[in-house]
């Protein structure tokens, strides 16, 4: 039985701080009409791909910062983009800002199968930045305010013939990451990112924003014999420039397809999840080669605030 399938990548160019997610929606449905032309069966889109990146002003009042949040999924604005893959037979992986009915807030990823229905939910586990306001910075980094750390671990999902795993952006530069998705077994990673282009603490590493993104995601990728579609917010977005890049990557680290531009734009390429076996039956075969009795430092509890 043959695991081939295509996937996309469906970048968004920036979204305005005062566009309506209606209008997110649309943009999302009509990449996925040029996906489903393109043959794929599942299409990934970006982290918080409904709004404009709102960590990125200091906020206090809790109505504000709550309407940036979604409280039921699929609701009366993302409805359209449900049964858009409903009718076209197609799946789709979104971020958004969760609040839950306690109140919690996440920022969160989920899987739709090709009959709309979720079958996978993610919560962003490594949140960067910082929670207290910096007005020395051009634009703040408020993942840690706005967020709690994701409470669902790493899980992985049988769908679209194989097992699926998600992560959302800065989780994609720690290997702990991968290889707890690799050892569950996963085959595909999906995950969105909206990463500026500038970094205010270390502005010297701001030449490198494209090649960290590629090399977190093709090490990731080899080092765990899987496959990972990474989907960028791009462009300039309310005063700050978000990098592109988009990029399918093999489970050799090969990149197979990557965006050309920072606007709303679709990428594809086949997978085939039986290559997954051409690394983990080699190089990283975990039953034989990895040594977990030697890793302890790995999982001892962090120290410090």
């Amino acid at each position: 039985m043959t695991r081939k399938f295509v996937v996309a990548g469906a970048q968004l160019g920036p979204i305005a701080k005062n566009e309506p997610r209606s209008e997110a929606v649309a943009r999302m449905c009509a990449l996925m009409r040029v996906a489903h032309a393109r043959g794929a069966a599942l299409v990934v889109f970006p982290e918080l791909a409904l709004t404009t990146f709102f960590p990125r002003w200091f906020m206090e009042d809790a109505a504000e910062i709550d309407r940036w949040f979604e409280t039921e999924m699929p609701n009366g604005d993302v409805a359209p983009l449900f049964d858009l893959a409903r009718e076209l037979g197609i799946g789709f992986h979104l971020g958004y800002a969760e609040r839950t009915p306690e109140g919690r807030h996440f920022n969160t990823a989920i899987l739709v199968s090709e009959r709309g229905e979720i079958v996978g939910k993610y919560r962003k586990i490594h949140l960067p930045g910082h929670r207290e306001n910096e007005p020395w910075r051009p634009f703040q980094h408020l993942e840690k305010r706005y967020f709690e750390k994701g409470d669902l671990g790493f899980p992985v999902f049988e769908a679209f013939g194989g097992k699926v795993g998600m992560c959302i952006c800065n989780d994609r530069r720690w290997p702990e990451t991968w290889r707890v998705l690799g050892l569950g077994g996963a085959e595909l990673v999906a995950l969105g990112y909206n990463t500026p282009l500038h970094y205010p603490p270390a502005p010297e590493h701001d030449h490198l924003q494209y090649f960290h993104n590629e090399l977190s995601i093709q090490a990731g990728c080899y080092q765990n014999g899987l496959w990972a579609v990474a989907v960028a917010k791009a462009g300039l977005e309310e005063g700050s420039e978000l990098i592109g890049g988009s990029i399918i990557v093999a489970p050799t680290g090969e990149i197979l397809a990557r965006a050309a531009t920072q606007r709303d734009e679709v990428i594809c390429a086949e997978v085939d999840l039986d290559r997954c076996a051409e690394i983990r039956a080699n190089v990283f075969d975990f039953a034989q080669h990895r040594e977990p009795e030697d890793y302890a430092a790995i999982t001892r509890p962090k120290s410090g605030a």
